[in-house]
C-alpha cells in the first residue's frame, strides 16, 4: 500500500487548490493563506511533501517521486484538476507537475523560484541543523541557542524551529528527514527539463529583495510557460508570503479572478 501525503483540508466542496511548501517547510507555513482562500470559496489542500512535516520519510528523494506523490494524493481525494501553488522547492514540484500532467493543473502559481537549476546554497542551514545533538536531549531553548550560533536571521531560524517537536515526552526531534537532505543536497536545486512546457495561465510571484527570480530568468519562464505573468512584491525576500501576506493574497486573488 503506497502512502498518501499528510494534508490539511479546509473549505470542502469549493474549487480545489493545492499548496506545496518549500524546503525544510510544512503545511503549517500556509495556515493563514489557506483560511483566507477558504473564505473566497476554495477547497484548500495544504500538503506536507515527503520527508517534511507529518508526511512519511523515504530514502527516495527527487522531484519525480514528489510529483508522483501529488498525483497519488489527487487520485486518492478524487481531484481531477486543481489550481496548484508552490513556493521555492514546492514551486519546482508544481512546475514539474504542471509540465508533466498539464491536464491535472488548471492554473499554476509559483512563488519565488525559477525553472533553472540552482547551485547548492543551503549549507549554512544544514550545518546549523546538523550541529544539534538530540542524543543529549536538549531543551527547545538549547536547540534555539545552538542554531543561533550559525544563523543570524531571525525569520529563517523561526521557520526552521517550526519543525521541532516532542517525539517522546523528553525527546525533541525535527519533523523533516535531515539524513536524506544531507545525502542528496543537490536534489532541491535541480531545474526542469529543457523541453518542459505548460501552456495554461501561470503566475510567478517574486520578492523584490530576493535573488531567486532574476531578469535573466524571464526568457526561460516565457519559454516553459508561454502564458506566464511575472509579478513582484516590493521589499519582500524569499519568504514573500510571510513577509507581506496581504499583498501576496491580493496578487493570487487578482490572478485567479
Amino acid at each position: 500500500m503506497e502512502e498518501i501525503l499528510y494534508s490539511k483540508i479546509e473549505g470542502e466542496g469549493g474549487k480545489p487548490m493545492i499548496v506545496l511548501h518549500g524546503y525544510f517547510g510544512m503545511s503549517d507555513n500556509w495556515n493563514t493563506f489557506g483560511k483566507q482562500m477558504v473564505e473566497k470559496g476554495y477547497e484548500m489542500h495544504l500538503l506536507d511533501l515527503r520527508n517534511h512535516g507529518r508526511s512519511f520519510h523515504s530514502d527516495a528523494w527527487s522531484y519525480e517521486v514528489m510529483v508522483q506523490d501529488v498525483i497519488r494524493y489527487m487520485d486518492h481525494y478524487n481531484i481531477t484538476e486543481a489550481i496548484v501553488l508552490g513556493h521555492s522547492m514546492g514551486g519546482k514540484v508544481a512546475m514539474h507537475l504542471a509540465t508533466k500532467f498539464p491536464n491535472r493543473v488548471e492554473k499554476l502559481i509559483v512563488a519565488d523560484i525559477a525553472p533553472r537549476a540552482y547551485a547548492p546554497h543551503h549549507q549554512d542551514i544544514l550545518e546549523a541543523l546538523n550541529a544539534v545533538d538530540f542524543s543529549q536531549k536538549p531543551s527547545r531553548k538549547e536547540v534555539d541557542d545552538r542554531i543561533s550560533t550559525y544563523i543570524n536571521d531571525v525569520g529563517t531560524k523561526q521557520f526552521l524551529l517550526k519543525s521541532l517537536y516532542w517525539k517522546e515526552p523528553d525527546q525533541l526531534a525535527f519533523r523533516f528527514n535531515l539524513e536524506v537532505f544531507n545525502k542528496d543536497e543537490q536534489v532541491v536545486g535541480e531545474g526542469i527539463a529543457e523541453d518542459a512546457r505548460y501552456d495554461k495561465p501561470t503566475l510567478f510571484i517574486r520578492g523584490g529583495a530576493s535573488k531567486y527570480i532574476q531578469e535573466k530568468d524571464e526568457a526561460s519562464i516565457a519559454l516553459h510557460f508561454p502564458q506566464a505573468v511575472i509579478d513582484t512584491i516590493p521589499n519582500a525576500g524569499h519568504w514573500l508570503h510571510a513577509e507581506n501576506p496581504k499583498l501576496f493574497f491580493e496578487k493570487v486573488l487578482d490572478f485567479l479572478s
